[in-house]
């Protein structure tokens, strides 16, 4: 059964106590990369790859306003509401000034100038297997879950994206023949966390749901297009297109976690929304493979 205190018995894996205080974030990946992008509303909720949006455009001097947790796929000027909003707002005040001038509380850390590194063909493999390890991790557990179950709003629900890897993975292989390696440290450690919260602590596990799946829908697909455009010539993966619309897709998400959280205590609330700098911290451990 849940226990409010469980997630503290579960062991952290040392990687989480490495030099970034959070998560390598996305918009901070983006600067690595040199460019500062501004993600219209249209381009986070279209489905297609059309020529107009298959490049991110570097616009130099334009402040960023892409953020990795997903609320660009809602009406301008329209946030989350219900615990949902909570979830964001909390997500939201982990992220720099620099990266969400409004909303972010954060200070920049004083870090390292460092070169403008490169991304390379085999570290995007790598990244693609160790976010499939946590993807696949996710979808047989909620793809398992009997009728009764907490976890039963979130199966099928358009977002999986672990089919969707195993077919990128596949042609990275016949493209390049390159041998897909094996999950790494990242993505094995992040996985087993996954497992552990989804018997021990339903409302950490919800957290982590949350946050891989709506960053991907945003900072995720800007990351994913500005590497491709470096090391794939412009390569749409198949990680970053869903079959559906994918602003209804995430509405859909949006109801079902309002849904599960309405059933919840107000420890069960805080339990979920205190695992949100954790979850940033094992994505950006994953993230951090294409710097590497």
């Amino acid at each position: 059964g849940y226990s409010a205190g469980a997630e503290r018995s579960v062991a952290r894996p040392a990687l989480l106590d490495r030099e970034e205080p959070l998560a390598l974030h996305p918009i901070k990946m983006l600067h690595t990369l040199g460019s500062r992008v501004c993600v219209p509303h249209g381009l986070r909720r279209t489905t297609s790859h059309s020529p107009s949006h298959r490049r991110p455009r570097s616009i130099s001097g334009v402040p960023v306003c892409a953020h990795g947790h997903g609320h660009g796929t809602m009406g301008a000027g329209a946030k989350p509401t219900g615990f949902v909003g909570e979830m964001r707002k909390v997500a939201m005040k982990l992220h720099t000034k620099d990266q969400a001038p409004k909303e972010g509380k954060k200070d920049a850390p004083e870090e390292k100038k460092m070169a403008q590194w490169q991304p390379t063909r085999e570290g995007y493999l790598q990244f693609l297997v160790d976010s499939k390890a946590v993807y696949d991790t996710i979808e047989s557990i909620t793809g398992d879950a009997v009728d009764d179950s907490l976890y039963m709003p979130f199966r099928d629900t358009g977002l999986e994206r672990g089919e969707a890897l195993a077919k990128d993975i596949e042609w990275f292989k016949a493209e390049y023949d390159l041998e897909a390696p094996v999950a790494g440290e990242a993505g094995e450690e992040y996985a087993k966390y996954l497992r552990q919260l989804a018997t021990t602590n339903p409302p950490a596990f919800i957290c982590h749901f949350y946050n891989i799946y709506f960053a991907h829908t945003a900072g995720g697909m800007m990351i994913g297009k500005k590497v491709s455009d470096m090391v794939l010539d412009g390569k749409a993966l198949e990680f970053y297109k869903w079959e559906s619309e994918l602003g209804t897709l995430l509405d859909a998400v949006r109801d079902s976690l309002n849904l599960v959280a309405e059933s919840w205590d107000e420890e069960q609330k805080k339990v979920c929304l205190e695992e949100t700098e954790l979850s940033f911290k094992y994505s950006g451990a994953i993230l951090r493979v294409l710097a590497q």
